[in-house]
Protein backbone atom coordinates (compact mmCIF):
# COMPACT_ATOMS: atom_id res chain seq x y z
CA UNK A 1 0.00 0.00 0.00
CA UNK A 2 1.48 3.29 -0.69
CA UNK A 3 0.00 7.13 -0.97
CA UNK A 4 2.47 9.55 -3.44
CA UNK A 5 1.68 13.19 -3.16
CA UNK A 6 3.13 14.81 -6.54
CA UNK A 7 3.17 18.89 -6.43
CA UNK A 8 -0.03 19.30 -4.02
CA UNK A 9 -1.74 23.06 -3.30
CA UNK A 10 -4.85 24.02 -2.04
CA UNK A 11 -6.16 27.43 -0.92
CA UNK A 12 -9.14 28.35 1.09
CA UNK A 13 -10.44 31.80 -1.05
CA UNK A 14 -7.31 33.37 -2.04
CA UNK A 15 -5.45 32.00 0.78
CA UNK A 16 -3.05 29.44 -0.05
CA UNK A 17 -2.33 26.70 2.91
CA UNK A 18 -0.26 24.27 0.49
CA UNK A 19 2.15 25.03 -1.71
CA UNK A 20 3.80 22.03 -4.09
CA UNK A 21 3.85 19.54 -1.32
CA UNK A 22 5.43 16.25 -2.59
CA UNK A 23 6.12 13.17 -0.77
CA UNK A 24 5.70 9.60 -0.38
CA UNK A 25 4.43 6.82 2.01
CA UNK A 26 4.96 3.41 1.87
CA UNK A 27 4.07 0.03 3.86
CA UNK A 28 6.09 -1.12 6.58
CA UNK A 29 6.64 2.10 7.71
CA UNK A 30 5.42 5.43 10.30
CA UNK A 31 6.10 8.74 8.11
CA UNK A 32 5.38 11.70 10.96
CA UNK A 33 4.45 15.08 9.49
CA UNK A 34 5.91 17.85 11.50
CA UNK A 35 5.24 21.56 11.79
CA UNK A 36 3.91 24.01 13.92
CA UNK A 37 -0.12 24.66 14.50
CA UNK A 38 -1.54 26.59 11.45
CA UNK A 39 1.20 24.65 9.41
CA UNK A 40 -1.17 22.85 6.62
CA UNK A 41 -1.14 19.38 8.43
CA UNK A 42 -5.08 19.03 8.60
CA UNK A 43 -5.77 20.47 5.10
CA UNK A 44 -3.08 18.08 3.79
CA UNK A 45 -4.82 14.94 5.36
CA UNK A 46 -8.43 16.35 4.41
CA UNK A 47 -6.91 16.42 0.55
CA UNK A 48 -5.35 12.89 0.97
CA UNK A 49 -8.89 11.73 2.61
CA UNK A 50 -10.61 13.63 -0.53
CA UNK A 51 -12.69 15.76 1.63
CA UNK A 52 -10.96 18.73 -0.32
CA UNK A 53 -11.45 17.83 -3.69
CA UNK A 54 -10.58 21.45 -4.68
CA UNK A 55 -6.45 21.08 -4.95
CA UNK A 56 -3.99 21.13 -7.58
CA UNK A 57 -1.79 18.58 -8.43
CA UNK A 58 -1.83 14.33 -7.73
CA UNK A 59 -2.59 12.25 -4.92
CA UNK A 60 -2.26 8.66 -5.91
CA UNK A 61 -3.37 5.56 -3.53
CA UNK A 62 -1.76 2.28 -4.86
CA UNK A 63 -1.04 3.68 -8.06
CA UNK A 64 -4.75 5.04 -8.65
CA UNK A 65 -5.70 8.60 -8.26
CA UNK A 66 -8.50 9.52 -5.80
CA UNK A 67 -10.46 11.92 -7.81
CA UNK A 68 -11.06 8.27 -9.62
CA UNK A 69 -12.19 6.61 -6.39
CA UNK A 70 -15.49 6.53 -5.05
CA UNK A 71 -16.31 7.24 -1.05
CA UNK A 72 -16.53 3.45 -0.84
CA UNK A 73 -13.39 2.75 -2.43
CA UNK A 74 -11.62 5.18 -0.90
CA UNK A 75 -13.02 3.98 2.96
CA UNK A 76 -11.58 0.48 1.67
CA UNK A 77 -7.73 1.54 1.21
CA UNK A 78 -7.26 4.52 4.16
CA UNK A 79 -8.85 5.01 7.46
CA UNK A 80 -8.77 8.31 9.23
CA UNK A 81 -7.87 7.98 13.33
CA UNK A 82 -9.03 11.31 14.61
CA UNK A 83 -7.20 13.41 17.43
CA UNK A 84 -9.85 12.23 20.03
CA UNK A 85 -13.33 11.45 19.60
CA UNK A 86 -16.43 11.91 22.01
CA UNK A 87 -19.94 10.40 20.71
CA UNK A 88 -22.53 11.57 21.84
CA UNK A 89 -24.33 8.12 23.00
CA UNK A 90 -22.19 6.10 25.29
CA UNK A 91 -21.78 2.89 22.97
CA UNK A 92 -19.94 0.21 23.76
CA UNK A 93 -16.01 0.13 22.94
CA UNK A 94 -17.08 -3.19 20.75
CA UNK A 95 -20.42 -1.48 18.82
CA UNK A 96 -17.54 1.66 18.34
CA UNK A 97 -15.09 -0.28 16.86
CA UNK A 98 -18.03 -2.33 14.88
CA UNK A 99 -19.01 1.07 13.35
CA UNK A 100 -15.72 0.75 11.06
CA UNK A 101 -17.20 -1.70 9.00
CA UNK A 102 -20.20 -0.20 7.64
CA UNK A 103 -18.76 0.79 4.13
CA UNK A 104 -18.82 -3.34 3.96
CA UNK A 105 -22.56 -3.29 4.43
CA UNK A 106 -25.26 -2.08 2.46
CA UNK A 107 -27.36 1.19 3.32
CA UNK A 108 -30.12 -0.78 4.76
CA UNK A 109 -28.00 -4.03 6.35
CA UNK A 110 -26.91 -4.52 9.93
CA UNK A 111 -23.32 -6.13 10.54
CA UNK A 112 -23.05 -9.69 9.64
CA UNK A 113 -20.80 -12.23 10.70
CA UNK A 114 -17.88 -11.67 8.97
CA UNK A 115 -17.69 -7.62 10.35
CA UNK A 116 -18.17 -9.09 14.06
CA UNK A 117 -15.16 -11.60 13.88
CA UNK A 118 -13.38 -8.46 11.64
CA UNK A 119 -14.11 -6.40 15.19
CA UNK A 120 -13.12 -9.06 17.17
CA UNK A 121 -9.67 -9.56 15.92
CA UNK A 122 -9.36 -5.83 15.81
CA UNK A 123 -9.44 -5.48 19.82
CA UNK A 124 -7.75 -8.18 20.45
CA UNK A 125 -5.43 -6.84 18.26
CA UNK A 126 -4.73 -3.70 20.17
CA UNK A 127 -4.93 -5.77 23.13
CA UNK A 128 -8.39 -4.31 24.58
CA UNK A 129 -10.82 -7.23 24.43
CA UNK A 130 -11.34 -7.15 28.06
CA UNK A 131 -12.78 -3.19 27.26
CA UNK A 132 -15.10 -4.59 24.73
CA UNK A 133 -18.69 -4.32 26.84
CA UNK A 134 -17.49 -1.13 29.05
CA UNK A 135 -18.73 2.45 27.82
CA UNK A 136 -16.65 3.92 25.17
CA UNK A 137 -17.00 6.97 27.57
CA UNK A 138 -16.06 5.62 30.65
CA UNK A 139 -12.39 4.07 30.25
CA UNK A 140 -9.23 6.08 29.57
CA UNK A 141 -7.97 8.59 26.98
CA UNK A 142 -5.29 6.03 26.08
CA UNK A 143 -8.15 3.53 25.71
CA UNK A 144 -10.03 5.25 23.52
CA UNK A 145 -7.40 5.89 21.66
CA UNK A 146 -6.55 2.14 21.17
CA UNK A 147 -10.59 1.55 20.52
CA UNK A 148 -10.58 4.32 17.62
CA UNK A 149 -7.55 2.42 15.89
CA UNK A 150 -9.10 -0.74 16.07
CA UNK A 151 -12.00 0.61 14.55
CA UNK A 152 -9.80 1.87 11.95
CA UNK A 153 -8.43 -1.82 11.81
CA UNK A 154 -12.31 -3.36 11.22
CA UNK A 155 -12.43 -0.94 8.36
CA UNK A 156 -10.01 -3.29 6.89
CA UNK A 157 -8.06 -0.25 5.31
CA UNK A 158 -4.45 -0.87 5.06
CA UNK A 159 -3.26 2.88 4.68
CA UNK A 160 -3.92 4.72 8.19
CA UNK A 161 -4.29 8.45 8.53
CA UNK A 162 -3.84 9.81 11.99
CA UNK A 163 -3.93 13.44 13.80
CA UNK A 164 -2.09 13.39 16.45
CA UNK A 165 -2.72 10.02 18.22
CA UNK A 166 -0.87 10.57 21.23
CA UNK A 167 -2.25 14.50 22.07
CA UNK A 168 -3.40 14.93 25.46
CA UNK A 169 -2.53 11.14 26.42
CA UNK A 170 -0.41 10.96 29.86
CA UNK A 171 3.37 9.36 29.38
CA UNK A 172 2.77 5.82 29.86
CA UNK A 173 -0.44 5.88 27.52
CA UNK A 174 1.63 7.66 24.40
CA UNK A 175 4.29 4.97 24.53
CA UNK A 176 1.34 2.18 24.53
CA UNK A 177 -0.29 3.66 21.62
CA UNK A 178 2.94 4.33 20.21
CA UNK A 179 4.45 0.73 20.38
CA UNK A 180 1.09 -0.02 18.92
CA UNK A 181 0.97 2.21 15.90
CA UNK A 182 4.72 0.91 15.61
CA UNK A 183 3.61 -2.45 15.59
CA UNK A 184 1.07 -2.23 13.04
CA UNK A 185 3.90 -0.92 10.63
CA UNK A 186 6.03 -3.92 11.05
CA UNK A 187 2.58 -5.99 10.07
CA UNK A 188 2.16 -3.88 6.59
CA UNK A 189 0.18 -0.79 7.46
CA UNK A 190 0.86 2.48 5.85
CA UNK A 191 1.10 5.00 7.95
CA UNK A 192 0.67 8.80 8.12
CA UNK A 193 0.81 10.56 11.37
CA UNK A 194 0.50 14.18 12.64
CA UNK A 195 3.03 14.94 15.63
CA UNK A 196 4.58 17.76 17.28
CA UNK A 197 7.18 16.02 19.18
CA UNK A 198 10.23 15.65 17.61
CA UNK A 199 11.44 13.07 19.89
CA UNK A 200 9.04 10.67 19.14
CA UNK A 201 10.17 10.89 15.26
CA UNK A 202 13.43 9.71 16.93
CA UNK A 203 12.15 6.70 18.70
CA UNK A 204 9.04 5.39 16.54
CA UNK A 205 9.39 7.18 12.88
CA UNK A 206 11.00 6.08 9.82
CA UNK A 207 10.97 9.00 7.47
CA UNK A 208 9.75 12.80 8.55
CA UNK A 209 7.72 15.27 6.72
CA UNK A 210 8.86 18.72 7.91
CA UNK A 211 6.57 21.89 6.99
CA UNK A 212 6.74 25.45 7.54
CA UNK A 213 4.88 28.17 5.86
CA UNK A 214 2.96 25.38 3.62
CA UNK A 215 5.60 23.84 1.88
CA UNK A 216 8.16 21.18 2.21
CA UNK A 217 10.86 22.27 4.34
CA UNK A 218 12.27 18.79 5.08
CA UNK A 219 11.79 15.76 3.77
CA UNK A 220 13.92 12.08 5.12
CA UNK A 221 15.32 10.01 7.92
CA UNK A 222 14.73 11.33 11.63
CA UNK A 223 18.83 11.16 12.01
CA UNK A 224 18.86 12.79 8.52
CA UNK A 225 17.08 16.03 8.85
CA UNK A 226 16.30 16.62 12.61
CA UNK A 227 17.84 18.65 13.91
CA UNK A 228 18.81 22.21 15.80
CA UNK A 229 18.36 24.88 12.91
CA UNK A 230 15.12 22.21 11.45
CA UNK A 231 13.83 22.67 15.02
CA UNK A 232 14.64 26.70 14.85
CA UNK A 233 13.19 27.12 11.40
CA UNK A 234 9.58 25.59 12.56
CA UNK A 235 9.05 26.30 16.08
CA UNK A 236 11.11 29.50 16.72
CA UNK A 237 13.29 27.51 19.85
CA UNK A 238 16.61 26.51 20.52
CA UNK A 239 17.96 22.80 21.41
CA UNK A 240 20.91 21.12 21.77
CA UNK A 241 20.68 17.60 20.07
CA UNK A 242 21.69 14.42 22.94
CA UNK A 243 22.82 11.23 21.74
CA UNK A 244 21.87 8.28 24.89
CA UNK A 245 21.60 4.64 25.14
CA UNK A 246 24.83 4.52 23.73
CA UNK A 247 24.27 7.22 20.97
CA UNK A 248 21.34 4.48 19.86
CA UNK A 249 18.90 7.48 20.41
CA UNK A 250 18.53 10.83 20.18
CA UNK A 251 16.58 13.85 22.21
CA UNK A 252 15.96 17.62 21.96
CA UNK A 253 16.89 19.12 24.71
CA UNK A 254 16.34 23.03 25.41
CA UNK A 255 19.59 25.00 24.87
CA UNK A 256 19.61 26.37 28.33
CA UNK A 257 18.92 22.76 29.85
CA UNK A 258 21.79 21.69 27.77
CA UNK A 259 24.72 24.20 29.27
CA UNK A 260 26.94 22.38 31.73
Amino acid sequence: MSIQVENLSFSYDKHEVLKNVSFSATENRILSVLGPNGVGKSTLFSCILGLLPDYSGKIEVDGEDIRNLSAREMARRIAYIPQSHYPSFNYTVFDMVLMGTTQQVSVFSTPGKKQIERAERAVERMGIAHLSHRGFSMISGGERQLAIIARALAQDAHTLIMDEPTANLDFGNQIKVLTQIKSLASDGYTIIQSTHNPDQTFLFSDLVLALKDGRVFACGKPADIVNRELIHALYGVDIELQSICNDAVRVCVPSFAAQP
